[in-house]
């Protein structure tokens, strides 16, 4: 009993007790799931989720400016990928309503041009290993900035949901109604939960890159919607496989010497096929249903 008990101590413990790099990757995906898994929920309500897929490809050009000034600095890494997210954003909504182009391609145009100029743009000042930093992150070398970066917008994240709640589940459900019962606030909420998400998803380049980081945040989200029909618990079932999936995926990270990033989000897939199969809106309780002719 005592050798097994050191063997899962080894397996489980010892990578975050012994290692302060481990410790620090930890608690930034913890923290970037505490922020990140409720909007990725609000996003599924609004029929949105490919949003935050386009928004964490369209952060890169302004992620690379950051780079080509500033180096591996967080905070101009930050500002430029957040300015450039407002920006596509921005522009995707001004040619959807200046053309017959719906939001959703304009945007997708828009990002696959952000993510083509974001890899030139890194390509042209960085090596290999910057441009496969920028793209799929490193949790593992996050450091004392980057982590108070992700912990004070996980912070934000919350207190904004917990503050403007009701205006986010308005907004979601009946915008048309929010539009004509409060005005301009509308858009202020609008673009108040559209920065929340650009936010998150800079962050979240910090530990899993530019093109992983809208794993965490949308995975969980999609898996927590076959469990419960509330959105408070669909929020916090989020979370919690958000936390379940970074901390498996860094363990494995470490025992199997894989990538951080990709292996945290594989670890979300699974969970999402688990739900998939055993949730109760998921494929087997469904199979047990009487079928009525």
């Amino acid at each position: 009993m005592q050798h097994l008990f050191y063997n899962l101590y080894d397996l489980a413990v010892a990578p975050f007790a012994d290692f302060l790099f481990m410790r620090r990757a930890l608690v930034s995906s913890l923290a970037l799931a505490l922020g990140a898994a409720p909007l990725g929920v609000l996003l599924t309500l609004r029929r949105m989720s490919l949003f935050g897929e386009a928004l964490s490809h369209a952060i890169l050009p302004g992620v690379a400016l950051g780079f080509m000034f500033f180096g591996l600095s967080a905070i101009a890494m930050t500002v430029g990928g957040l300015l450039a997210g407002m920006l596509v954003a921005a522009v995707s909504g001004l040619v959807s309503r200046a053309t017959v182009l719906r939001e959703d391609a304009s945007l997708a145009a828009l990002y696959l041009v952000s993510l083509a100029l974001g890899v030139m743009l890194v390509s042209r000042r960085g090596s290999q290993l910057d441009l496969l930093h920028i793209l799929f992150g490193s949790a593992l070398g996050v450091d004392a900035s980057g982590l108070t970066l992700v912990a004070g917008v996980a912070t934000v994240t919350v207190a904004a949901l917990a503050l403007l709640y009701r205006a986010f589940l308005l907004e979601s459900f009946d915008p048309a109604y929010l539009q004509s019962a409060s005005g301009r606030k509308a858009a202020v909420v609008q673009q108040g939960f559209l920065l929340l998400v650009v936010l998150n998803l800079v962050a979240g380049f910090q530990t899993l890159g530019t093109l992983m980081a809208v794993g965490i945040m949308m995975l969980p989200a999609v898996s927590a919607r076959l469990w419960h029909d509330s959105l408070p618990a669909q929020m916090l079932n989020a979370v919690a496989q958000a936390a379940v999936a970074s901390y498996v995926g860094l363990l494995l990270s470490y025992h199997l010497d894989t990538a951080s990033g990709p292996t945290v989000i594989v670890c979300a897939g699974s969970l999402y096929a688990l739900s998939l199969l055993c949730a109760p809106r998921g494929w087997l309780p469904n199979l047990r249903k009487p079928q009525f002719s």
